[in-house]
């Protein structure tokens, strides 16, 4: 669990929260259902609008690596090519093929299956790293739907204070309605701004990191594959994938 994540949302509505608070407003006022609604739905239904079905439900399951951010593998990944590379220089590289059906990431998976049927260091690269490109892509759009979600935002939240001083526009004559148009009004700008900053433009921020991590250690590995495919020595495998860990 990425306790930083946490640490940093706390802080940003704790910020909020009390600055209503020390300005002598009341927290319950911040929290409008209507407004809520109006914000929420309204940038959801336009980054549904804009996406494909794929690529918006990668963006949802992505959504909780923010918070359960993947484990990187380097150093495992790293002593499993190793000792491929050994059993390949003892036995030959067809002995790795026992190893396969106990793979369970199929990217690396197929690599070791190029391999195994004998191709270069180059074919194994040229097909591998399409892998990689392919599964980049699919992520980077994945996380511009929260970089979207992030410009969306502010807007509805405007469209909401527009709704809410209609509704004021309405009951003029009615003073006792106007409380609940002009608290629709200014908090739903307020939750536009503050979705788009405290959680969809950070969430976009981190899965792009987190996506470059990952490609890193793809590159990795299409990289210990091709020196084993060289026939390179073990410890020079180990040593030059160590070189890609922080």
């Amino acid at each position: 669990m990425d306790k930083l994540t946490i640490l940093g949302l706390l802080i940003g509505l704790a910020g909020v929260l009390t600055g209503q608070v020390l300005e002598g407003g009341s927290l319950g006022f911040l929290f409008q259902g209507t407004a809520f609604l109006i914000v929420f739905g309204g940038t959801l239904g336009a980054v549904m609008v804009q996406s494909s079905s794929k690529v918006f439900m990668t963006a949802v399951r992505m959504g909780s690596w923010v918070v359960v951010t993947p484990k990187s593998a380097g150093p495992d990944l790293i002593e499993q090519l190793t000792s491929w590379s050994t059993i390949a220089r003892k036995e030959g590289i067809l002995a790795l093929e026992a190893r396969i059906p106990d793979i369970a990431d199929p990217f690396l998976r197929r690599g070791v299956q190029l391999l195994v049927d004998g191709h270069s260091a180059e074919k194994i690269r040229e097909v591998m790293e399409l892998d990689i490109y392919s599964w980049e892509q699919l992520r980077w759009q994945a996380a511009r739907v929260w970089e979207s979600a992030a410009g969306y935002s502010p807007t509805i939240g405007i469209i909401g204070a527009v709704l809410g001083l209609m509704q004021v526009m309405q009951n003029l004559s009615e003073p006792s309605k106007l409380g609940n148009g002009i608290a629709v009004a200014f908090v739903a700008t307020i939750y536009g701004v503050a979705f788009a900053n405290l959680l969809f433009l950070p969430v976009a921020n981190k899965l792009k990191i987190i996506i470059k991590q990952q490609t890193h250690m793809r590159d990795m590995v299409v990289d210990g594959l091709g020196a084993i495919a060289n026939g390179d020595n073990p410890r020079f495998i180990q040593l030059k994938l160590e070189s890609y860990l922080d």
